[in-house]
């Protein structure tokens, strides 16, 4: 895992939140600096920042960086700066929930600081929102590994994993949710395989897991999305895991587009199908899936690749970004507190 670098890290001595440009991966490893709240919102909408807490992570630190900059306010202006800058990232994508969950606790952080210490000054506020935001970043790291270890007791040795879209390091501060178990079983020296799924439209299993898989020295094998139900049927994947933007309540899981497709065919096949995720990332507040606000993006996605037509000109096109799986397909989901089983009952964090 040396070999891939970290998606999101200070830059500057904590001047910029730096993050790998993820748009730009296979062919070209770029890292951009994120100094403003616009520099934050266009990294989380345009995907150059992606995965759920690696998004809360950004937004945090991008947050914290940007309001170092409203230091010289006084305390109202720096308040009312801080809550027009906090709306507008949060919004940058709305089911992600651990972007909101992160926004929010930097702001309760603030607010905390601001009445425990009702002299402190903006410059000390944003010092708090600073260290709020790595205390983020570690805790998400730490969260990792222990998704890690708990799901690798999932995976014996020959394990053949089938995993969509990107849920690894790229996708968190740390060595990702999905891939984390696969990453601590290969590490340990157990021979797992990884099948990957291109995920269709913007290529994230293709470009982003394919090439960190392939930094870290994993077997993988890419196919097109169209095949998975195929291979499941034959036999080729002893269990699928994936990662998950929202857990409802009642365990339905909001994911990247073409999950519940998968979940599908994974019970109709019996392979056991695994969420792995933070419990940051489970919504207590929201019901059921049905309630989970799906982001619907630019029809330009599929009917078109890097400015070339994929489409003739003027067709009628729909880009959800997400799916979402009902909980009845969920094998079980692994958190950083344990591994979970149906019934799912989430009226707090497990």
């Amino acid at each position: 895992m040396s070999a891939v670098p970290r998606a999101v890290q200070w830059g500057d001595g904590r001047a910029s939140a730096r993050i790998i440009d993820q748009r730009l991966l296979p062919f070209e490893l770029r890292f951009l600096e994120l100094r403003t709240v616009d520099d934050t919102v266009h990294a989380i909408r345009a995907l150059a920042v992606r995965g759920a807490p690696a998004i809360g992570v950004a937004g945090a630190m991008g947050l914290a960086v940007a309001m170092r900059a409203q230091a010289g306010h006084a305390r109202a202006g720096f308040h009312t700066e801080l809550r027009r800058a906090a709306e507008r990232i949060a919004g940058a994508r709305p089911t992600a929930v651990n972007l909101s969950w992160a926004i929010t606790r930097l702001t309760v952080r603030v607010a905390r600081e601001a009445s425990r210490a009702p002299s402190s000054s903006p410059a000390q506020l944003a010092a708090a929102l600073v260290d709020e935001a790595e205390l983020l970043r570690t805790e998400d790291e730490a969260m990792c590994a222990r998704i890690g270890t708990h799901g690798a007791g999932l995976l014996s040795d020959g394990a053949r994993i089938l995993t969509h879209c990107n849920a690894g390091a790229l996708a968190t501060a740390g060595i990702g949710t999905a891939l984390a178990p696969v990453y601590v079983a290969h590490r340990a020296g157990r021979r797992v395989e990884v099948m990957v799924t291109e995920t269709r439209p913007l290529l994230q299993g293709a470009r982003l897991t394919m090439w960190e898989l392939t930094q870290a020295g994993v077997p993988c094998t890419l196919i097109v999305d169209g095949a998975a139900a195929s291979l499941l049927r034959a036999g080729a994947a002893d269990l699928v895991i994936v990662g998950a933007d929202r857990i409802a309540a009642n365990g339905d899981v909001a994911n990247k587009i073409g999950t519940y497709a998968l979940a599908l065919a994974a019970q109709a096949h019996g392979v056991p199908f695994y969420v792995a995720a933070p419990v940051s990332t489970i919504d207590a507040r929201t019901a059921c899936g049905a309630d989970i606000e799906i982001e619907e993006r630019d029809a330009g996605e599929i009917t078109s690749y890097h400015g070339s037509p994929s489409a003739p000109a003027g067709v009628t096109a729909r880009n959800p970004a997400f799916d979402v799986t009902p909980a009845g397909a969920v094998t079980a989901i692994i958190t950083d507190a344990g591994i979970v089983r149906a019934p799912y009952e989430f009226r707090s964090a497990p």
